[in-house]
């Protein structure tokens, strides 16, 4: 077991039954140009996460761990796409219609896809999933007990949106969570102190938060 200095206290890490879940680094959301930029968002805001979670992805990977990365996203077809969630959109492009990387939120489409940076290797599930959360209509929960993990180290874009959902699904299964504050990024400031302030509230009444550089020393001690 690893101690990890977090809020609202520290967090006993069991690498050995932790998986890092990496939310959402997509084109679309991530890079200049794309569908986030073109609804006037400022994606510095998000960009500032990459380097975190390479060196983050980097020592979870030297050490062995479990990665797992997730991306919103629906069939070509829309089959799967609720129309009150076409509907929310609310402007003259929605998901489907095509964006400056392809048809936006569309499996298979280049903005759908993961950075570069942050790319999975061999091995590495990726998790397609049509929802906020990582765990509505996936099976994210069956690799996990296949896999006999009990903690996920999650990171990823929005704060305040997907990693919020999939941190509150993962409490509801009995998962401890761990939000690294600096791997997690919203296009709002004032979203992400608030998303990480309720993960950690009441004494964690959904997780612990906490700062990759931690997590990358422990293990680095641990060897």
């Amino acid at each position: 077991m690893l101690t990890i200095d977090a809020t609202p206290y520290p967090f006993e890490l069991d690498p050995e039954h932790c998986g890092l879940l990496i939310i959402d680094m997509q084109r679309d959301f991530l890079e200049p140009g794309g569908f986030g930029e073109m609804l006037g968002n400022d994606v510095s805001q998000l960009r500032r996460t990459i380097e975190p979670n390479r060196n983050l992805l980097a020592a979870w990977r030297a050490a062995g761990r479990l990665v797992m990365h997730t991306r919103e996203g629906h069939r070509s077809d829309l089959s799967d796409l609720p129309p009150a969630k076409w509907r929310r959109g609310h402007g003259d492009t929605r998901i489907g219609d095509a964006g400056p990387m392809g048809r936006i939120l569309i499996r298979g489409e280049a903005g759908h896809d993961i950075i570069p940076e942050l790319y999975p290797v061999a091995g590495e599930p990726v998790i397609d999933k049509p929802g906020k959360g990582a765990f509505w209509s996936t099976d994210l929960h069956a690799i996990l007990q296949h896999r006999d993990i009990h903690q996920l180290i999650v990171t990823g874009v929005t704060t305040e949106v997907c990693v919020n959902t999939t941190v509150r699904e993962a409490n509801d299964r009995g998962y401890d969570c761990l939000v690294l504050e600096d791997c997690v990024g919203s296009y709002f400031p004032d979203f992400q102190r608030l998303g990480l302030d309720m993960i950690s509230a009441q004494s964690g009444i959904f997780g612990w938060v906490s700062h990759s550089q931690r997590v990358i020393e422990a293990l680095s001690a641990r060897r």
